[in-house]
């Protein structure tokens, strides 16, 4: 369920806005999504598992708030990030 230490790196690397950039909206978010595409396989064979659903929907509510900021102070990167992460919104 949880992100490998080489993942997390993947991401930041990918998604970084400069060289020492860990802890961006654009990381944070991609981060999170990794993390929740992670815990929704895990639902597919464990449905009853209620502890882990809760930090599912914390992880959704914190992602969400990233994407609300980022998308009122920066449309623009807000745009290119749904876009590369295949969000929805």
């Amino acid at each position: 369920m949880s992100i490998t230490a080489e993942r997390k790196t993947a991401l930041i690397n990918e998604h970084a806005r400069g060289e020492a950039d860990t802890g961006s909206a654009e990381v944070q978010v991609a981060i999170l999504t990794e993390r929740i595409s992670n815990l929704t396989e895990h639902f597919k064979t464990h449905k009853k598992d209620n502890h882990s659903r809760r930090g599912l929907l914390k992880l959704v509510s914190q992602r969400r708030s990233l994407l609300d900021h980022l998308k009122k102070t920066h449309a623009d990167r807000y745009q290119v990030l749904i876009e590369k992460l295949g969000l929805r919104r």
